[in-house]
């Protein structure tokens, strides 16, 4: 890892065999990431995915935050988002590590002082769990996740040759600006994944994948946090590596990647379209203008603590 984004740099896995395989995408310069705007390995916040019009309405007020020049909307917290910020490292050992960050008041134009913390702990060979917490002294929408892509294979080439299975009923179909256009809709046809199903499988099949250039989605889960079931389960195309995450947020954006053609992999080569799938738990997209949606309110008030985990569990098959 490292402290420009708390980035995940490498994850190396343990085969059955005894061999280690690369599991996420990085860059030959990991400082390039964020130049990249493919938030590779980083935290992202203070508000993961779109804020359509860059603008939060609360009792009244309207509050406009900062977007990328030429851009309508904010995308995962701004042109100087938390991917962009070097963490501070406040404690760590050889299998956690804790980063913490401050953001000021009206820092992307999102109100009030927002204090934040992460610890990473890696449990056994396999296991790597992500524990988010974070405190504000004003009413603000807070959604912080991170952004690996992941590829379980050999060679980072193809990642729609996984396999995917996400534990969800429903999903926001989207606009040409990539918004939820509206309602929940039912996950059915190309956006069924309650089974696994190999992601380029159906490929393009719709407007829905059309407008997105594939799966760049929201999903709200079913898995209750205190479940067992995973949220998803990603196997790669040989059927040697599996991962499990597991989640106290509400939803799973599903993102495959689509935009990585011609990004600098970790060789110094150009990667491919779809080279790695970003499965990212998090609130859904512009969640702070919709409260009439079935999950939690994504506000945090004054006092109260922002508190989520996710878990990323690999599995040697």
């Amino acid at each position: 890892m490292m402290d420009y984004g708390a980035t995940w740099l490498s994850c190396r896995v343990p085969l059955k065999d005894g061999s280690l395989r690369e599991t996420v995408l990085s860059s030959a310069n990991p400082l390039n990431n964020a130049a990249q705007n493919t938030y590779m390995g980083a935290m992202v916040g203070r508000f993961a995915n779109r804020i359509a019009n860059a603008t939060l309405h609360w009792q009244g007020q309207r509050i406009v935050l900062q977007k990328e020049a030429g851009q309508r909307h904010q995308l995962h917290g701004g042109p100087d988002g938390f991917n962009r910020r070097r963490w501070a490292i406040s404690a760590h050992s050889a299998t956690y590590a804790t980063f913490t960050l401050h953001s000021p008041d009206g820092d992307e134009g999102f109100p009030g002082a927002l204090s934040v913390s992460l610890t990473i702990v890696l449990s056994g060979a396999r296991q790597i769990s992500l524990e988010i917490a974070a405190t504000t002294d004003k009413h603000c929408p807070v959604c912080i996740t991170h952004h690996p892509y992941f590829n379980l294979d050999v060679a980072h080439t193809d990642a729609r040759e996984h396999s995917l299975q996400i534990d969800a009923d429903s999903y926001l179909p989207i606009d040409a600006d990539l918004l939820p256009i509206g309602a929940l809709a039912e996950a059915d046809g190309a956006f069924n994944f309650r089974e696994p199903q190999i992601i380029g499988a159906r490929w393009m099949a719709g407007e829905q994948q059309a407008l997105a250039g594939g799966y760049d989605h929201a999903f709200l889960l079913n898995t209750s946090s205190a479940s067992n079931q995973p949220a998803a389960r990603l196997t790669g195309s040989d059927h040697k590596l599996q991962l499990c995450i597991s989640t106290t947020l509400p939803a799973l954006q599903l993102y495959t990647g689509q935009f990585l053609a011609g990004k600098t992999g970790r060789d110094g080569s150009p990667m491919n379209a779809c080279a790695g799938i970003a499965l990212e738990p998090q609130f859904l997209p512009d969640s702070p203008n919709h409260p009439e949606w079935p999950q939690p309110s994504c506000w945090l008030a004054p006092g109260a603590k922002y508190h989520h985990k996710i878990c990323y569990d690999f599995i040697a098959l």
